[in-house]
């Protein structure tokens, strides 16, 4: 039968990177239900993007483990949701979906929180056969099949964009700021990781930066507040080569706002990454081959030919960042991107 949801809830309340890469679940949904209310369950870090979704009618703010198990339940039971689909759930999330008395309640058939759910899909994301984004879409999918509606075709890349003469704007402030010349591109290279995995190191991205450098372009090392000292130990490195410190103390909107002037963003496997994946921005990426952590399962959002990956190579340990070869990896970014 066709869906009579009226009101859904999704949930994708972890790290900033697997919050960007739900975006084409959430395009996916309001493509085939165009008339439904659509909310999202997130944390306080990633409600800034949050609320840049289109895809997104409301946001519902997770208080957190600290704040209460019970105060998020009567914030649910009070929205009265004809369904959840939760996108990647733990056993906090899944008995708090059940107490709040959501009728409907789709989950990875995954650990013990499964048990808490109505419809639970078999995944395997232990696996890494896909990206995340894919199986993420799979839930969607699957709760519009269960209800007879075949999914409509997923629109493609941006995911996320925002008002071009606001932007143009910020970026001609930016590089009025740090004496730019407005023609050069601007490369962003981003050296944090969040500790999600294993990154080039300093030296190595220095490296990075001198073999790519050429005028008419210009390096922008980029951070967020606590990763200040790394950027400033690369900005240090790079002394000889003329480049920007951009330490994005202004909120993480603001932060997204200049990654969508970036005409190239490298950086680790690491949050900021995805935004500029979601972006469509041209991006170059270091991964491990660890197969949690791979390439593959963690693919960036943008279309095929505005992204490139680096891993180690098959004769060297799996998480050995050391083992890329950097000065190969510029040429091959130089040759997609900056001819």
């Amino acid at each position: 039968m066709q869906t009579t949801a009226k009101k859904i809830l999704l949930i994708r309340n972890d790290k900033l990177g697997d919050f960007m890469l739900a975006f084409p679940a959430f395009a996916q949904l309001r493509q085939n239900l165009p008339d439904a209310e659509l909310h999202i369950l997130v944390p306080e870090y990633t409600r800034p993007l949050a609320e840049a979704c289109k895809y997104i009618d409301q946001i519902i703010l997770d208080p957190g483990k600290d704040e209460g198990f019970w105060k998020l339940v009567k914030q649910l039971r009070n929205q009265h949701y004809d369904a959840v689909i939760t996108l990647y759930s733990t056993t906090r999330i899944g008995l708090a979906v059940l107490f709040a008395g959501i009728p409907e309640r789709i989950a990875p058939a995954t650990k013990l929180a499964q048990i808490f759910y109505t419809k639970r899909l078999p995944q395997h994301r232990s696996l890494s056969l896909k990206p995340e984004y894919a199986y993420n879409q799979e839930l969607v999918n699957y709760y519009l099949l269960l209800h007879d509606s075949k999914p409509a075709s997923l629109p493609g890349p941006p995911y996320l964009h925002f008002d071009d003469d606001h932007v143009n704007l910020l970026k001609q402030q930016f590089c009025d700021r740090h004496d730019i010349d407005t023609g050069s591109r601007l490369i962003f290279i981003h050296p944090g990781s969040g500790g999600s995995a294993a990154n080039l190191s300093l030296s190595q991205f220095a490296q990075l930066a001198r073999a790519l450098y050429a005028a008419p372009l210009h390096i922008v090392i980029s951070c967020g507040p606590a990763e200040a000292t790394q950027a400033q130990e690369l900005s240090h490195l790079l002394e000889d080569c003329p480049h920007t410190l951009y330490i994005s103390d202004q909120g993480l909107r603001r932060f997204a706002e200049h990654i969508q002037f970036a005409d190239l963003f490298i950086s680790g496997s690491t949050g900021p990454l995805h935004i500029a994946g979601a972006l469509n921005r041209p991006t170059a990426a270091f991964y491990t081959r660890r197969r949690s952590a791979t390439s593959l399962r963690w693919q960036t959002l943008n279309s095929e030919d505005r992204r490139l990956a680096f891993s180690p190579p098959e004769d060297a340990e799996e998480e050995d960042m050391s083992s890329i070869n950097v000065e190969e990896a510029a040429r091959k970014i130089s040759e997609k991107f900056l001819k």
